[in-house]
Formats: C-alpha cells, structure tokens, sequence
C-alpha cells in the first residue's frame, strides 16, 4: 500500500500549523497506541480462545472485549478530528486503567499483570502531559498500596515495596524527562520563529523583504483567480528620499522609512500584505479589493504619510510619497507584470505631482 494511502487510512484528512508541531507528534502517536491497543488485546483474546494463554475468568475475557472494541471506537472519533485529541486521549487513559484494574482482580494467575500499570505511565506523561502523568502515577501507587491486601492473591511486603517504589522512580524519570522535553521543544520552536522572521521581514522596518512579499503575493493571487475575486496593488515611493540621506544623514532617512512602515502597517488590513522591495520603496498587495477601493486606500495613506512629520535631529521634517496603483485585469497576469503596472502607474503620479508643483 502507498504511504500516502495508509497514511490517509490511518491518520484521516487532518493538517496541523508550523505551532502545532507537538500535538502532531501526539495525535500520531495516539492513534497507533489505540490501535496497538487493540491489536495487542486481540492477540490476548485468541491466547484466550485458543487456550494457548487461558486468562482464567470470564469477566476479564469481556473486559477485553470491551477494551478492544473501545480503543477502535476512539479511533474512529479521533480520526482527522485534532480538536478531538484531549478528549479522546483522556477516554483512553480511563479506558486503559479499568482494563487494567479488571486484569489485577481477575487475572491471579499472571504475576506480572502489574506491568501494565508501569507501561501506562510513560504514555500519560507524552499524550496528556505532566500533571495528568502525576496524577495517574500517583493514584496508581495509592490504589496498589490500599488495594493489594484485597486481591485473592496479594504482592508480598517486599514485592510491595518494590512495586511502589519502582513505579514512584519511573514518575519522577518521565516528569523531569517530559519537563526537559517540552522546554527544549519550545525553544526550538520560538528559535525557528525567529530565524524565520529575519530570513523574511526587512531588519529596519519590520515590513516583508522583497523576496518575501512576492512569495506571499503569488500565493494571494493564486487563490483569488480560484476564487475568481479581485486584488490591486499599490506601489509606494518617497519622494526625494536622495535629498533627505543627502542633507540630514543616513540615521534620518532610517528614522523616516520606520515612521512610514509603521503609517503603511496601520493603514491595512491584517489580510493584505506589506513588502519594502527597495531602498524607499514599498509595495502592499490589497486581495479583494477592486480599483475603485484600492484608489481609496492609496489617497488614505498618502494624506497619512504627508501629515506625519517624523522627528529628526533638526525637528520636524516633511515628507511626501508618490503611489501607484494596479488592478488585476488579465487572468493570466504575472505578479511581475502586475507590479510593473503599478510601478509604471506611480511614476505617472510623480511626473503629475512635479507639473502641479512648478505651477
């Protein structure tokens, strides 16, 4: 069978975020202990039938049945559902400690019935977490210690002893173990966030880089031609930065491109993209938005970006942007020709803002 296939067959349709990475790893690993579960209890019911491994009372060969059965239903509940896993997780673990209850009362014959209950903590501390797995630790060596004496037949005083305290040093392992996993998974994560941002936000702006912010708009644009809905671009350039680096100093020009990133991120919708895709210039991609509403935008952000005024060294300082804007038309439009478009639609501005400007 293709991996694809048994993979599909066992896990169901089910995607997980770049920050669900762990409770992947977790809904994984409880769906093949439920239907190792499963499996492993069939085998112990035809040992049963067989009477290759007689179990020797009826009530335990039901219990299992009901086991088997149980952990396939939770299977199939949890299958592809991810926002299932805690509670099917948790059935599970109940449905474990009766199985394995009825085991100690009705099995006497197989001493090392008890191993189930030291098999079951490691898997408590992975698929629930640390308190669950010291809650489940704890209640298993509070019932073994109280119950023993009622079994038909008890664990010697120092079989006793030994059980608890083996079981008590297994708790203690996998909580410090499990507590030291999660630590070193989390920083590993938020490691990888990191990397991940300064390998696509631009350092001084915190806006998109170009490679970034065309990556982001090839995926928009794919999913608007399925969707056959309208996106525009705007093209946003400073006007005479040269003159601002030049005469006030590269530290200006930097404090001036950040006021105006924070302008242009404040101006959009968390659904829109921001990119700087050169030394003062930036380009926004607008998804659902015709031309009409991308001129609105664009007019918006120029009155905002005239009035901002960012605080220098000398004081104050005027600033003013020419935008161009582009609007989707062809449907076999690349983002390239898109931006051209834009780029070519904002020199326009520019040449109309300097005729306007001489007058």
């Amino acid at each position: 069978m293709p991996k694809p296939l048994l993979r599909h067959l066992l896990f169901g349709r089910v995607r997980f975020l770049e920050s669900e990475e762990y409770l992947a790893f977790q809904y994984k690993l409880l769906i093949i202990v439920l239907l190792s579960g499963a499996l492993f209890t069939a085998l112990f019911l035809v040992g049963e039938i067989s009477k290759l491994n007689p179990l020797g009372g009826s009530i335990h060969f039901y219990s299992m049945n009901v086991f088997s059965a149980g952990a396939l239903l939770l299977w199939l509940l949890l299958r592809g559902r991810k926002e299932r896993y805690r509670q099917i997780a948790w059935s599970y673990q109940i449905l474990c400690i009766l199985e394995y209850i009825s085991a100690l009362l009705y099995v006497p014959q197989d001493e090392l019935r008890i191993l189930w209950f030291f098999t079951n903590i490691p898997g408590v501390y992975i698929l629930l977490g640390q308190h669950p797995g010291a809650i489940i630790t704890s209640l298993s060596i509070v019932g073994l210690a109280f119950g023993n004496a009622y079994l038909s037949a008890p664990y010697s005083p120092n079989g006793l002893a030994t059980l608890i305290v083996a079981m008590a040093y297994q708790g203690a392992f996998f909580h410090i173990y499990g507590n030291r996993s999660i630590s070193y998974f989390v920083r590993m994560r938020k490691s990888h966030e990191k990397l991940h941002h300064l390998a696509t936000h631009d350092s001084l702006t915190g806006s998109l880089n170009a490679r970034a912010y065309y990556a982001s708009c090839e995926h928009m644009i794919h999913f608007a031609r399925r969707h056959a809905s309208p996106f525009s671009i705007l093209f946003i350039d400073l006007d005479h930065f040269k003159h601002v680096n030049d005469n006030y100093g590269h530290a200006a020009g930097d404090i001036v491109l950040k006021a105006v990133a924070g302008t242009l991120t404040q101006s959009i919708r968390g659904s829109d993209a921001l990119g700087r895709v050169g030394g003062e210039e930036f380009s926004i991609f607008l998804p659902n938005t015709s031309l009409a509403g991308a001129q609105l935008v664009a007019e918006t952000i120029r009155e905002k970006i005239e009035n901002l005024c960012p605080v220098i060294a000398s004081g104050p300082l005027k600033i003013t942007a020419s935008i161009g804007i582009a609007e989707c038309s062809k449907g076999d439009q690349s983002m390239e020709e898109i931006q051209q478009q834009a780029d070519e639609a904002m020199y326009e501005a520019k040449k109309k803002a300097a005729t306007v400007s001489r007058r």
